[in-house]
């Protein structure tokens, strides 16, 4: 896993400044909580070109840009509603046919018209670059 993140521009002990998604989404009523500013520090800005078989789902590409859900920020709140955590936006899966999205407790989600759990991290990254199913919660 750690070799297809590198070959996106991961390093250990990477840092992104998240203080433009923090302000944006702000003023959108999405406050960036730890957990959210924590991984999008290490992976924010990352585009990772997966594809193929996988374990459980065909492998994806995801990106990590919360600029790409600027719009979308309804989605998110209605959602935190729903299943009653604040997700903030990460990015997009599958060139953006679905966004995703983080918890305060580290959950990576997948949101669309319905939610799923990629599972916690590091799980989650795991998940995501294999092509595990996540788990489908509402909608």
């Amino acid at each position: 896993m750690c070799e297809v993140l590198e070959a996106a521009g991961w390093a250990p002990g990477r840092k992104t400044n998240t203080e433009p998604w923090r302000i944006r989404f702000a003023e959108a009523g999405l406050d960036m909580h730890g957990a959210a500013a924590s991984f999008l520090a290490e992976f924010g800005g990352l585009y990772v070109n997966v594809h193929g078989p996988g374990i459980s789902v065909a492998r994806t590409p995801f990106e990590f840009d919360p600029e790409l859900l600027v719009g979308e920020e309804d989605r998110f709140i209605a959602w935190s509603e729903e299943i009653g955590r604040h997700i903030f936006p990460l990015g997009e899966l599958d060139e953006g046919r679905h966004f995703l999205g983080i918890d305060e407790f580290s959950e990576i989600y997948l949101v669309e018209t319905w939610v799923a759990s990629f599972g916690q991290m590091p799980e989650a990254m795991a998940n995501l670059v294999l092509g595990v199913m996540p788990r489908r919660l509402a909608g």
